[in-house]
Order: structure tokens, then sequence, then C-alpha cells
């Protein structure tokens, strides 16, 4: 098994390295690879150190998995002529979520959409990912019909320079500025870039991966995407209305038997998900689970994840794993 990730000195690539240590994924030949001016840096793996090499390098290597994390326009280029080679890339940025060709998957909920001609798979937005997790149980027995989101996302969705401009405000220090505003004691409404519908890109990738994920097309979705000054993981409050009555107790057994899932919910106790315990977990956290008293068959619920590992470097690597237990490269 050759294996690349692309990406390998930004935040997620670091995760993702550090997820496929922690489960044990077969290496046998590790390929770190990275822009132009990271190219001959040393990383460690496996507690080897490993050069830092060029897309054109890698792509020469043929690796059978690539894990791609280094923004949209860097996979629109690179991931097809990995894929040329025979490579399966798996893709972190948005580049190809919402292309027809492409399966946007999380296994817990789709993996079985994959075939052995998928050669540019889609890992979804991390927003996405830990909304669909807690949800696709609840839909398959109660028909999701509205979704109403708000996220509470950290810097760290934004990169390293998102949390160097927290960290340098923290200090009163001041700095390179990944946001438009201070971060510290604020938060900023606008995640991503606006569209001409006043909606950001990332509240529309919301809107649109939850319906491909789900694979219902009629699932209603608004979104509103915050940042706050966060490390550790981002929150959700999310309004969920079905098609069918529920049961309260029925929904935390159905929550309690998903995969990935962890349920925190005991009021009583103070017992709640906040972004400091997601920190280095896989599991979405979900709480606050308390019927919508103003409308019939809605659920109010809290969801929160560490978005650079389930969010974004687990996910992949979860995919990966799939590709290769179902002998897919």
């Amino acid at each position: 098994m050759k294996l690349a990730v692309v990406g390998a000195t930004g935040l997620v690539g670091n995760v993702m390295m550090q997820v496929l240590e922690e489960r044990n994924f077969p290496v046998k030949e590790f390929i770190p690879v990275a822009s132009a001016k990271s190219v001959g840096k040393e990383i460690k793996f496996r507690g080897k150190s490993y050069r830092v090499v060029s897309m054109s390098t890698a792509i020469a290597l043929k690796p059978h998995i690539a894990l791609f994390s280094a923004g949209g326009n860097t996979s629109l280029e690179w991931a097809p002529q990995f894929a040329a080679v025979g490579s399966t890339v798996i893709d972190n940025s948005s580049a190809w979520r919402m292309d027809k060709t492409k399966k946007l998957v999380v296994p817990e909920i789709n993996a079985g959409v994959l075939k052995k001609n998928d050669k540019i798979i889609a890992n979804p937005n991390c927003s996405t990912i830990q909304m669909v997790v807690a949800l696709a149980g609840l839909h398959k027995k109660y028909k999701v019909k509205r979704i109403v989101v708000s996220t509470y996302q950290s810097v760290t969705g934004t990169g390293i320079k998102a949390v160097e401009q927290l960290m340098n405000e923290r200090k009163g220090m001041s700095g390179e500025m990944a946001y438009p505003y201070p971060i510290d004691l604020n938060v900023i409404p606008h995640i991503d870039s606006f569209m001409e519908n006043g909606y950001t890109k990332e509240e529309m990738k919301m809107v649109n991966e939850t319906k491909k994920i789900m694979g219902d097309e009629k699932i209603k979705v608004t979104a509103t995407a915050v940042r706050i000054p966060v490390v550790g993981g981002h929150s959700e409050s999310v309004n969920i209305e079905f098609a069918n009555e529920f049961k309260m107790e029925d929904v935390k057994k159905i929550l309690n038997a998903t995969k990935g899932v962890t349920v925190v919910d005991d009021v009583k106790n103070l017992k709640y998900p906040m972004p400091i315990d997601a920190k280095g977990k896989d599991d979405v956290l979900v709480g606050r689970l308390r019927r919508d008293e103003t409308q019939t068959k809605t659920l109010n619920m809290w969801i929160v994840s560490d978005n650079l590992r389930k969010g974004a470097a687990t996910n992949a690597v979860q995919i990966a794993e799939y590709l290769v237990q179902k002998k897919l490269v």
C-alpha cells in the first residue's frame, strides 16, 4: 500500500497522519506531499523521518491512495493527474463535492455507493459531516422534512493563520489577520464568501451536501454559519422537523445505537457536549435533546465534533479503510 498525504504540512494534513498512525492503517510506503515551498522539509510519520516531495514526484510514484487536503484549486488541478495514473484520491476540499460524477461520502451513512472506478472521492464539509452523522438514523425512522441549523465554528476550520490570530489577540500582540475583524472576545457571522442570495458558501454547502449524502433532495435546510474564538471543535444548534411523530425515548435509543455518535445528555448533572470535550475524539457528541414545543414532530439538539478529525481527517481515513476492506484499490 503506497499512500500519499497531499498537504502534509497543513493543519488537516498533520491530523491525517496522526489518525493513520492511531488506526494502524496498512501503509507500506508513505509519501508526504506539499507545495513547492515545503519540498525537502522533513516530517515524522510512525517514528520515521520523511522528506516532503512535489506533486509531480508523488504522481510518478503512483500511490494507491492519495489523501488530499490542500485546497480546492490545488485539487482541481492535481487530483485528476493522480487519478490518471491509477491513484484513488480522497479529497477534503469543496472542489468535487457537488460534481454529479463524484461520490460524496460519510462512511457510516453511504460508503456502499463506492465502486472500484471511483478515482476521485469527495470528503464533505466538516459542519455537514457531524450533522448528518447525528441525523441519518433519525431520518430513516422519521424522515427529515426541514433542518434549521446555526453553527459555532472553531478557528481551526480556517487554518493555522486563524489560530495564530486568536492566540496573538489573547496575548495583546499584533500580527497577520485571517479574519476582517478581531476574533477573540467576538463572534463573526461570516464563514467563506457571500453569495448573491445573502448566504455564505459555507451555509450553502450544508444545504446542498446534506441532500446529496442523505440521498433526499426534498430535505429543506437553512443554515447560519458563525466563527467563534474556540480551538477544538465545531458546535451546532439544530432544529429538525420530521414527517412522522416521534417519542423522545426512541430518539435517544436510535442515537445511542448510531455508529460514531456519543450521547451526552444529562442536564440534571450539567452534562452536555462542548468543544473542549470533543477535541481529539472521533465521535460526534449529541445532547440538549428536547422537543420543540412550538410545533409538532420537531426536535432540538446540540451537536459537537472535532472538525479536524471526524470533520476532515478521520472521515477521509475511514473512506480509505473502506476501500481497502472492500478491495476497491
